[in-house]
């Protein structure tokens, strides 16, 4: 028995050890005893290495062997065969495979930001803090990019703009914090108000208004929230990243993820999250916080998502909270066992918000929890306190 080794380029680490000792051995049989595994553990990793090849585009058992581009996926195959049975032309339709997609710009972005590995200063710990309390600092769909002209809108915001109104929103609300141990930098989705350098959104194609060219953009929101963490330094002993994905930036946050733990690599007082899940989860003490975009969810599912992923965390808290963005307004859904909340924006509106009749404030928070009684206290700045 041989096995195609054109599979190889599909297949995973382990897939291809197991394909290369069918090849050796002859048989399945003989490469499970070799290697010391069942046999139908490697019958099944050949079959899902097959099915993934055959997804690309290759399947020579069916007349396929014109496979597609990393990154796509076969929608649809049509071959043409002569009086003879022999194929003599053939039609391959593709598609953007949107979870392959992300997973290159996740590899790429973790290459490039080699570059700054442990280049972050080492910040002295603050004297004194308390590790009773936890400070949450969410940022509500910050729209890194968006430009707006006030003629059309109300009020003009822009890359520039935008870097100002969060600098100082973040140096207020750091300011006014108590000096808890530990601080979450929560970003909410859509930091990034395109993403890529058309200025579409990647699902319905949505034409936006973008400021400067992209790169610019990216590297004004890494400088943006590089100083975030800094300041959050000052205040707290421990700082937590996580970057949630948007409906805008699913593949460009990771530009903004690893650059950031790459940073702050050699600072062991900083953890950027790198879990690729649009839920993320936080336990502290008796409290347990979920965040999600809140694209692809609705605020009634968030109670049974939280009690289905973290079944042991929901039995042993007692002050549960969902923290969501997406819809640029602030909203409190009180659950069964939890509580639901969507936060504002600092950015302006744009012309299709403004256009729209949408008039919510724009402001940000500092949420305070304690480890036994859950929120204590909240501080705002509102983007009226800020010189822009």
């Amino acid at each position: 028995m041989q096995i195609d080794e054109r599979l190889l380029e599909w297949a995973t680490e382990r897939q291809v050890e197991y394909i290369r000792a069918v090849n050796a051995a002859g048989t399945v049989r003989g490469a499970a005893t070799a290697l010391g595994v069942n046999k139908k553990t490697i019958e099944a990793a050949i079959l899902s290495a097959t099915r993934r090849a055959a997804a690309a585009g290759y399947a020579p058992e069916n007349d396929m062997v014109r496979p597609v581009p990393d990154g796509f996926k076969v929608k649809g195959v049509s071959t043409y065969y002569n009086a003879d049975g022999v194929p003599s032309g053939q039609w391959v339709k593709s598609e953007v495979d949107r979870e392959r997609q992300e997973q290159l710009v996740r590899e790429a972005v973790a290459a490039l930001s080699e570059e700054v590995r442990g280049l972050a200063p080492i910040t002295q710990p603050p004297e004194r803090n308390c590790s009773e309390f936890l400070a949450v600092y969410p940022f509500g769909d910050p729209h890194v990019g968006l430009y707006v002209w006030s003629r059309e809108s109300g009020e003009d915001f822009d890359l520039e703009i935008g870097r100002r109104i969060t600098l100082g929103a973040v140096d207020r609300l750091v300011s006014s914090a108590p000096p808890a141990e530990t601080a979450i930098l929560l970003l909410l989705g859509d930091v990034f108000h395109a993403n890529d350098q058309s200025n579409l959104t990647p699902g319905h194609k949505h034409q936006l208004d973008v400021d400067s060219r992209y790169v610019k953009v990216l590297g004004v929101g890494i400088e943006t929230y590089r100083h975030a963490i800094l300041r959050a330094l000052e205040k707290h002993s421990r700082v937590v990243v996580k970057c949630i994905p948007g409906n805008h930036d699913p593949q460009a946050i990771w530009s903004l993820a690893f650059t950031l733990d790459a940073y702050f690599s050699a600072e062991p007082r900083v953890t950027v999250d790198l879990g690729p899940s649009k839920f993320w989860y936080y336990r502290f003490g008796k409290v347990l916080i979920g965040s999600t975009h809140g694209d692809t969810v609705k605020q009634g599912q968030l109670g049974g998502i939280m009690a289905t992923d973290q079944p042991r965390d929901w039995g042993e808290t007692v002050h549960r909270y969902w923290y969501t963005g997406h819809v640029h307004h602030s909203s409190v859904v009180e659950l069964p066992g939890v509580v639901c909340e969507s936060f504002r924006t600092l950015a302006a509106r744009d012309a299709y918000a403004a256009g729209h009749g949408y008039r919510a404030g724009r402001d940000m928070r500092c949420i305070v929890h304690h480890r036994d009684y859950g929120e204590v206290e909240r501080h705002r700045c509102d983007v009226g306190m800020i010189e822009v």
